[in-house]
């Protein structure tokens, strides 16, 4: 016997549910856009509110969904089962931004080397289109046959006529291994998105705060360019973190962008730097923790390696930021997303 769930949004929505099937899952059948992402409880972007009903809550990582937020009745729609009827309140449904779902076959036009263990993909589209998206979300890639589909932040501005991808080899990564040792110019890709929900707040006209761990700079990079575009005169406040000099990329560009905007400013933060140098040490929750007393009015938007993302989260948190000012997405590798139930 089936139940009811119903999305209480402007205009609401509802659903037919299984028993045992979660809420993400029904609704995603039926055809109800709803916020969503890796659908395995890893990045909180179906995070909704339960108003009532039936439910079971199945394990999810505590960076998704913390014990505070279940003490709010806070759920993971894609970790929730359905058992009866129910009904559930969308995040920010002031702000929620939908753009329809492409699965686009795209060609290699060209492959940069951004580090020593990043390449920068730049992609055509040539079937599939046209692809809107907001900056700061991601797209499932797939490289090839028996080569998983894996999870890539845009580099590229939505009105850009070709993406662009930042990836990282990362240790038995068989997507990324690929990447680095088969993927050629002229090959075929396989682009599925938009995806996210750690994308631009374009009603907010407040200053902004970019944090950006190795990788983690392709959607930051999106997210400065576009609110700059939209505001060149808005504070925008950018920390970029490495380990070492040689995963330092796109400083020149970053300088460049500073240099036309000067309420724009970008520090480079290495965490284990292997040679004397002028940069900052340290990590970027400590260079934040330094150069500010509080963030009245700020959006935060962070992006990279779960451990950088979280200690983020909890400094930014610390100085006052409310949590819904806080937009994070945390760069899990293939290793990280097993263990973490994906």
């Amino acid at each position: 016997m089936s139940s009811s769930i119903r999305v209480l949004s402007d205009p609401p929505h509802s659903a037919p549910a299984l028993p045992g099937e979660t809420i993400l899952e029904s609704l995603l059948q039926a055809g109800v856009a709803f916020p969503h992402n890796c659908q395995s409880g890893n990045c909180g972007a179906c995070k909704c509110e339960l108003v009532e009903g039936d439910i079971l809550e199945l394990p999810s990582s505590e960076y998704a969904l913390s014990a505070e937020e279940r003490s709010r009745h806070l759920i993971l729609a894609c970790r929730t089962q359905v058992w009866g009827d129910c009904s559930v309140r969308p995040l920010e449904a002031d702000e929620m931004v939908l753009h329809p779902s492409r699965v686009m076959r795209c060609r290699v036009i060209d492959i940069k080397e951004l580090t020593h263990d990043i390449r920068g993909l730049v992609l055509a589209i040539e079937s599939g289109g046209p692809y809107g998206f907001s900056p700061g979300q991601h797209a499932h890639l797939k490289f090839g046959p028996g080569i998983p589909e894996r999870s890539y932040s845009m580099a590229s501005l939505p009105d850009q006529p070709t993406l662009e991808f930042h990836v990282r080899q990362v240790p038995r990564g068989q997507a990324s291994g690929y990447a680095f040792t088969n993927l050629r110019v002229g090959a075929e890709v396989t682009v599925s998105g938009p995806l996210g929900n750690a994308y631009l707040r374009e009603n907010h006209r407040g200053p902004l705060l970019a944090l950006a761990g190795g990788s983690g700079l392709a959607p930051i990079k999106c997210i400065v360019e576009a609110a700059l575009r939209a505001d060149p005169a808005r504070p925008i406040q950018c920390y970029v973190g490495v380990r070492d000099e040689r995963d330092v990329y796109l400083e020149t560009h970053l300088r460049e962008l500073a240099q036309r905007h000067p309420n724009f400013r970008v520090e480079i933060v290495l965490s284990q730097p292997s040679a004397p140098t002028s940069r900052r040490t340290g990590t970027v929750s400590e260079a934040v923790s330094l150069d500010f007393v509080g963030l009245d009015g700020f959006k935060a938007y962070v992006a990279g390696p779960p451990a950088m993302v979280e200690s983020a989260q909890r400094e930014l948190v610390s100085k006052g930021l409310a949590t819904r000012d806080i937009h994070a997405d945390a760069f899990y590798s293939q290793a990280e997303d097993a263990f973490n139930l994906r």
